[in-house]
């Protein structure tokens, strides 16, 4: 008898502490991934590090069988927080340039104070349960390339630099950002469809 085909991993997208954008690249990116999830980005409580947990464990439940995360910014670290207490399987993530909490970010976003507050602080640094990919950004504002590094050192993943980037949104020019799907599929995460074998 032929074996089963296993069932594709659903990706599920994890935003940072921002509104839904139609031009960021996980938006895109989900548009092009028909049965994705995206985690809904909060109106209350957006800061709070156990809200945005909830949030995206809330949307693993409506998900059945295995499943990549994708994260950005703040997203990367709701996913490593959530990992480290919760147990459900997960086959791999890309984590995309991950913002530096443990430094002073620039005018306009949260202070140090206000991230141990709301229990983003300390960052958590123990290995990731599952393969990963951090994606770092040569340029990024809210992160140094080292701390970064530094960073997926500390979870186990692997690093790969993306280039001068700024923080991979919009607001730094990037609407697409086509190496995503290349580094999902090297997370196990088939995202294209293959052509049929000619008989």
């Amino acid at each position: 008898m032929t074996p089963e085909p296993t069932a594709a991993p659903t990706v599920v997208f994890v935003p940072g502490l921002r509104d839904h954008v139609p031009d960021h690249w996980q938006t895109r990116l989900a548009a092009r991934l028909p049965g994705s999830v995206t985690v809904p980005p909060l109106t209350e409580a957006r800061l709070s590090r156990a809200a945005q947990v909830a949030a995206l464990d809330a949307a693993l439940t409506s998900v059945a069988g295995p499943v990549v995360l994708v994260a950005h910014s703040a997203g990367v670290h709701t996913t490593v927080h959530w990992a480290l207490t919760h147990d459900r399987p997960v086959l791999g993530a890309l984590l995309a340039t991950p913002p530096d909490f443990d430094t002073p970010l620039p005018e306009g976003h949260p202070d140090p104070a206000t991230l141990r507050a709301h229990g983003w602080l300390p960052v958590a640094r123990t290995p990731l349960p599952f393969p990963s990919i951090v994606a770092a950004s040569t340029n990024d504002p809210l992160a140094r390339r080292e701390q970064v590094a530094a960073l997926a050192a500390d979870w186990g993943s692997r690093l790969v630099d993306i280039g001068p980037v700024g923080h991979l949104n919009p607001a730094s020019g990037h609407g697409e950002w086509p190496q995503a799907l290349r580094l999902l599929e090297e997370l196990g995460c088939r995202t294209h469809t293959p052509r049929e074998a000619v008989k």
